[in-house]
């Protein structure tokens, strides 16, 4: 069951040229950054209200968020929501036939997340996650 739209990612060349970005035109501050290495991202969030933005800047080129970059340039990368069981999500997708990427949930920035491949969702890539 889907709960709420956890945060929306946006792929960036330079985490801290986007702080500065949004910190100087919506006054928003970073309540968390992070690098990531299993998913070779640096990443930083932002909070609106109940949700979040979350900047995504490649560590390593060959990463995913850099060959989307390549692909797309700057831009929302991802729509994240918030389930209450992942486990059981990831396995209700399967049955109906959804293309995963992670079959298993894994560690994120957020949680235990997993993403859904964009080709069962109109080209959106959702990620899934599960607040620890």
């Amino acid at each position: 069951m889907l709960k709420k739209i956890d945060h929306i990612a946006i792929a960036v060349s330079s985490v801290d040229d986007a702080l500065k970005v949004f910190g100087e035109v919506f006054g928003l501050k970073a309540e968390h950054i992070e690098e990531i290495p299993d998913q070779k991202v640096k990443a930083a969030t932002v909070r609106i209200g109940d949700s979040n933005i979350e900047f995504i800047e490649p560590t390593d080129p060959e990463s995913g968020v850099a060959k989307f970059m390549e692909k797309k340039g700057e831009g929302i990368h991802h729509i994240c929501v918030e389930v209450a069981d992942i486990d059981a999500e990831l396995k209700a997708l399967e049955a109906k036939g959804v293309a995963l990427i992670d079959k298993q949930a894994r560690k994120g920035l957020a949680g235990r997340i997993a993403f859904v491949h964009p080709k069962s969702t109109k080209g959106v890539l959702m990620e899934l996650v599960q607040k620890v």
